[in-house]
Formats: structure tokens, sequence, C-alpha cells
């Protein structure tokens, strides 16, 4: 009996650990950041099982650049958005050693209350943002915009001329630049 009440008593703290996690108090939301409202993709994302992971895996379930989100929580480490398009919610779970972000930093580089005006871009680098791919010829901000930032576990400084991306968990490709423009995309 004993035992079974140690099983219980162990799951109900875990349980209310799990949920201290995406709990957030509106008084502790950086300024300007309201549960509830409205935010828009500020780069396209690749999700699994509703989850994205800020490693930023290249698999999965595409989420376009501007798509509007409804956010619903932040805690910890963890953000939960409701995609209004499909009334599905998307988990994301902020990786600190792939990114160096707390949720906040997070928050700020994958939405915003503005869509991104892509109108500076040229047509080649559009149509990939879109599409959540990258070709010759891109700058920095489109690549951005169309894959995400790479890990800083490969690539510690955007200013580097290689930037270092998973595919998946065990693959990895890497955008290689000249003069600020994509020379060629290694797999």
């Amino acid at each position: 009996m004993l035992r079974i009440l140690k099983v219980i008593m162990l799951s109900l703290l875990f349980s209310l650990t799990a949920c201290q996690t995406m709990e957030s108090k509106p008084e502790q939301l950086p300024a300007g950041v309201q549960l509830g409202e409205t935010y828009y993709t500020q780069m396209t994302m690749m999700y699994e099982k509703g989850v994205y992971r800020t490693t930023n895996y290249r698999r999965g379930t595409l989420l376009a650049i501007n798509t509007p989100v409804e956010l619903l929580e932040i805690g910890s480490n963890a953000i939960k958005v409701k995609l209004p398009q499909t009334n599905t919610e998307l988990l994301v779970k902020g990786v600190t050693k792939h990114t160096g972000d707390d949720v906040y930093q997070t928050f700020a580089k994958l939405f915003a209350k503005q869509e991104v005006n892509l109108s500076r871009f040229n047509r080649l680098e559009r149509d990939n943002i879109k599409k959540g791919t990258v070709a010759k010829g891109m700058s920095r901000a489109a690549v951005k915009l169309a894959i995400g930032y790479p890990p800083i576990v490969r690539t510690p400084s955007l200013d580097s001329n290689e930037w270092t991306y998973w595919s998946s968990r065990f693959n990895t490709f890497i955008v290689h630049f000249e003069n600020d423009k994509v020379s060629r995309i290694q797999d």
C-alpha cells in the first residue's frame, strides 16, 4: 500500500512539474506580448507531431512565413500557439543549448505582431522563403526567413561563411556564403 501511495505521489509531482513549465502569468510576459493575441510567424518553420523544436530540424510539416497564430501560453522553455487556419495547437520547445536563447528571445525570433515584408527580396528569394528552401544566390537575410537560424553548436556566429543545419537528428547540411550570398549547399 505504501508503495502504491509513493507511486501516486511521484506521478502527481511530475504532473504538477509539467504544468508549471507551460504556465505563465500575464505580468511575467515581456511588454507588448499578450496571451490570446494574434502574431505572425517570422520565418518558415517545420514541425512534427505538433511540435517545433528550436533545434530547427528541416523535416516534417511546413509552417509558412507570415502564418497567423494565437498565443496560448509561454512557459519556462516552451511556447504554445494555436494555428487558427487548422484549429490545431503547436508546441514550440526551446532547446537553449542549440540556440542560446531563452523562451522570450525565442518568441521574439519566431513571432511578431506584423507580417514580414517580403517585397525587399527578389523573386528567387521570395519563392524559396515561401517554400522553406534555399537556393544559390539568396542573401543571408533571405536564408534566415526561409529556413531559420542554424544551431549555435555548429554555427556559433551568423557572420560565418558556413551555416550548418540539421535536416534530421543525425544528418546535416551546410549553406556556404560568398559576398553574403549563397554560393552552394552541401549535403
